[in-house]
């Protein structure tokens, strides 16, 4: 029995007056005035579907590749251990409206401050049908009762219930996923990240009314996938996971995902998160033990700026832009400069000297572009270098084209942050600098003394980040947003002659 049969049976028992409930769920949907994108939503598609349900041989769920099925033509349609999570708990508006409804965050999507409007967000390459196969990380891959001891069936009593493959906006490949379970609580959890994919897909890809019939608490896909897992009901399980990936091909051939898309003003942060997770689980988490590899007390010490606090920085402190130059000066693993690439669109680079941690971030960059292909997002240029950023000649060379130069200095000795400053001295004049220690002395104020100090060149802003924005703490702490200033200087200068 599939999901468009069992929304209306409760306890999944036998029903009665079936297309009587359906057309109660179209009344509560269609009355919606946000619905613009398809005249037909969810639950009359449902309708649809079950009328020809008889005759459509059944796609097996466990199967990448979808069977021909009849499709209805409406007139009226238009054409790994996971130690480290990146959900957002901000106050900040731009992110705390996430927890809303759903009107909350189309209107959040359709109002992003200064919208870039040379931004290229949907990548046409993941929609164009037959986009075929291309490496990437399955979450059998890392999740799975063949090689690891660590996972057990997560539907025992129905042996049917092995895998799944998941259907994603985009034209490209289904991920394949292993039905099966965690023994420790903080190993990669399969069923959990399936939910949270097809929440994120409702929450951002699809028409209002059929995201509020998908989401129903009492009807909706989501309650009953809980349900099944709940019940431990592997094949109601699989069924679910075989009409939502034919419910999400119709959307997808029906233009409404493109169409979706092409209507954001930027990438969600919630959507951004789930990626960035997605790649971070796949690649780094299996390994994270060659992240512990450093000495306390020098400058190769590790740490990160979790994605809420980039965004910030990115979007409101930076105002950076699509056609402009991010760096991440000592980028560990690379989140930041991915996150850059895929919320802004920028060129994006980075540069380490941790071999560990390049090494980390060159199968995150992988992931990262197969995810993202799978999302159905463009990204901007990204480009990783090893190194002391002192000395690369490439870093050395796009530091004088660089827009936002980032730098996590909370654990940089005095000597590194003195030649990072004297490094700074090459940034274009507006270049900003995103620090977590100054480059400019407390209270400096330019004399005869220090006039020739390369910090007089940048004008300092300190502001303050607060809990879950740092990898290290939870406690609220200092940042500094510098930009290039040498008008300051000549100021002096002049006033002193």
């Amino acid at each position: 029995m599939g999901f468009f049969q069992s929304i209306q049976k409760p306890g999944f028992k036998a029903a009665q007056a079936k297309n009587s409930h359906i057309q109660q769920v179209v009344i509560r949907t269609t009355t919606d005035p946000r619905k613009t994108q398809s005249p037909t939503p969810f639950a009359q598609r449902l309708n649809n579907r079950l009328s020809h349900k008889k005759q459509a041989p059944k796609q097996d769920a466990t199967k990448d590749t979808p069977s021909p099925k009849p499709r209805v033509q409406d007139p009226r349609k238009r054409a790994a251990s996971t130690p480290q999570r990146f959900d957002s708990d901000s106050d900040d508006d731009d992110v705390s409206a996430h927890d809303l409804n759903i009107s909350s965050k189309r209107l959040r999507r359709s109002s992003h401050p200064e919208a870039d409007p040379t931004r290229q967000i949907r990548s046409g390459k993941a929609f164009s049908e037959g986009g075929g196969h291309f490496p990437m990380v399955h979450a059998a891959d890392i999740a799975t009762l063949s090689k690891h001891a660590a996972y057990r069936a997560a539907f025992p009593d129905d042996p049917q219930a092995i895998e799944i493959y998941l259907q994603y906006p985009s034209a490209s490949q289904r991920e394949k996923y292993e039905l099966v379970v965690p023994i420790k609580n903080d190993d990669f959890k399969s069923l959990e990240d399936i939910r949270e994919v097809m929440e994120t897909i409702i929450s951002n890809y699809l028409p209002s009314a059929d995201a509020a019939a998908m989401q129903n608490d009492s009807t909706g896909l989501i309650r009953r996938l809980k349900r099944a897992v709940e019940r431990r009901a592997g094949h109601e399980y699989t069924d679910f996971i075989h009409e939502w990936n034919d419910t999400i091909v119709d959307f997808r051939k029906e233009g409404i995902i493109a169409k979706a898309i092409d209507e954001w003003k930027g990438v969600d942060l919630k959507l951004l998160e789930r990626i960035l997770t997605q790649t971070y689980s796949r690649t780094v988490s299996p390994r994270v033990h060659m992240l512990r590899q450093y000495q306390n007390g020098t400058d190769d010490v590790y740490g990160e700026l979790l994605p809420k606090f980039v965004s910030v920085i990115l979007k409101k402190d930076t105002r950076l832009k699509s056609d402009q130059i991010f760096v991440d000066l000592g980028s560990g693993v690379g989140n930041c400069v991915l996150q850059a690439a895929l919320e802004i669109g920028c060129e994006s680079w980075g540069c380490e000297k941790m071999n560990n941690a390049c090494d980390l971030a060159e199968l995150q960059e992988r992931e990262f572009n197969a995810r993202c292909r799978l999302w159905g997002l463009s990204v901007g240029g990204i480009h990783l270098e090893r190194g002391d950023f002192l000395k690369n000649p490439a870093i050395l060379k796009i530091l004088q084209k660089a827009d936002v130069v980032l730098v996590n200095n909370q654990a940089f000795t005095p000597a590194l942050n003195e030649d990072l400053t004297n490094l700074f001295l090459d940034l274009k004049e507006g270049a900003k600098v995103v620090s977590l220690k100054s480059f400019v002395p407390h209270g400096n104020k330019i004399s005869e003394s220090n006039v020739h100090a390369a910090y007089n060149q940048l004008s300092v802003v300190e502001k303050t980040y607060y809990s879950a924005c740092v990898s290290w703490t939870d406690a609220p702490g200092s940042y500094f947003v510098s930009t290039k200033d040498s008008s300051m200087v000549k100021a002096f200068y002049e006033k002193s002659r």
